[in-house]
C-alpha cells in the first residue's frame, strides 16, 4: 500500500512538471521550413536546429519565463551571434536578433 502511494505521488509530480513547462519549450518550424527544438538547458533554454542544412547546430540560448525571453541568437548561414529575444503568442514565437539594438531582423516560427 505504501509503495503504491509513493508511486502515485511520483507520477503526479512528474505530470505536474510536464504541465509547468515554459511556453517556449517545444519544436518550432522556422521560416526556412527547418525544425528548431527549444529545450531547457541548465538555467536557460537552448535553441538547436533538428533538420535542414545546419541540423545539430545550436543557434541560441535564452532566459526568461511566461511569454518573454532574452539572450543570444546565431544566424547559422553567417555564423554571427546577435542579441536576441523571443516572444511567445499562442502557437507562434517571434524571434528577433539585433546589432546595437538598432539593426534588427525578426522571424515568426510556428509550433509543430
Amino acid at each position: 500500500m505504501i509503495r503504491a502511494t509513493i508511486l502515485a505521488a511520483a507520477l503526479l509530480l512528474s505530470a505536474s512538471a510536464a504541465l509547468a513547462e515554459e511556453p517556449i519549450v517545444g519544436n518550432w518550424k522556422t521560416v526556412e521550413g527547418d525544425t528548431a527544438a527549444i529545450v531547457p538547458c541548465s538555467d536557460s533554454y537552448c535553441v538547436t536546429l533538428k533538420t535542414g542544412k545546419y541540423a545539430g547546430k545550436q543557434i541560441g540560448k535564452m532566459q526568461g519565463k511566461g511569454d518573454s525571453y532574452t539572450g543570444e541568437l546565431t544566424d547559422p548561414s553567417e555564423n554571427k551571434t546577435y542579441s536576441g529575444s523571443g516572444t511567445v503568442s499562442g502557437n507562434s514565437v517571434k524571434m528577433r536578433g539585433c546589432v546595437l539594438k538598432i539593426f534588427c531582423k525578426s522571424q515568426t516560427w510556428t509550433r509543430l
